[in-house]
């Protein structure tokens, strides 16, 4: 692909850009991943969330094991050109591989993290392999 706009991106050492995906309706901040060159135009491309796996060390789209993909409706680029900020429907209503609505599901409470939010779904149902 190699689109133009792409380049406009600050590409860290590793050729990778943190991505935040955001519920469009309510605002809520559901994840950070990260995406290379190929993640972003993919994204862009499809219409829905493409991330780089730091740990797999390859290409996974958003909900290829558990379905709970990520529908992008929007794609912004943060003042230093170093964050992407993704506008998305989630499907599911599941962002976080713990069965969370969103990974940010743990709050500091005097001096440690608390989980304040409910496991909406066991990971033991989402993944079966």
């Amino acid at each position: 692909m190699n689109a133009p706009w792409v380049d406009a991106v600050a590409w860290d050492a590793d050729g990778l850009v943190p991505a935040i995906a955001q519920d469009r309706a309510s605002g809520r901040v559901l994840m950070l991943a990260w995406m290379n060159r190929e993640a972003l135009e993919l994204t862009v491309g499809e219409g829905r969330a493409v991330y780089w796996s730091r740990s797999r060390r390859r290409l996974w789209r958003k909900g290829e094991e558990s379905g709970h993909r990520q529908h992008v409706t929007e794609v912004r680029l943060d003042c230093d050109g170093d964050v992407i900020l993704l506008l998305v429907e989630q499907e599911g209503g599941i962002a976080c591989h713990t069965g969370h609505a969103r990974c940010f599901f743990r709050r500091l409470q005097e001096g440690r993290w608390v989980d304040v939010e409910p496991v909406l779904k066991p990971p033991a149902e989402i993944y079966r392999s």
